[in-house]
């Protein structure tokens, strides 16, 4: 029998890994993308500095492009959510050690 994980388990076990990390949600339900276009490189990485303000994917809603910006300036802990993939109002999609 396929098992399904639980929605945001696995964002639990990791922010239980880094403590004080801020989690990046998403504000609307889209499809998420890590990169501005297919052949474009990702906004950012896993170990990435990232400064407040400075956008790390796109949700796509209705045809319409939301870039998501950090809310902190710290380095990118965790990246919860694969590129191409459906997001949840509210489901966590990156984890920031804020600096």
């Amino acid at each position: 029998a396929l098992v399904l994980g639980l929605p945001g388990l696995e964002a639990q076990e990791a922010k239980d890994e880094c403590a004080g990390c801020v989690e990046v949600r998403a504000p609307i339900v889209g499809t998420f993308y890590r990169a501005p276009a297919p052949d474009a490189p990702p906004y950012v990485e896993e170990g990435d500095r990232v400064e407040k303000g400075q956008v790390l994917c796109i949700i796509e809603a209705m045809k319409l492009m939301n870039e998501i910006e950090s809310e902190v300036s710290g380095i990118v802990k965790k990246i919860l959510v694969k590129n191409g993939e459906p997001v949840e109002y509210g489901q966590p999609l990156f984890l920031i050690q804020p600096l």
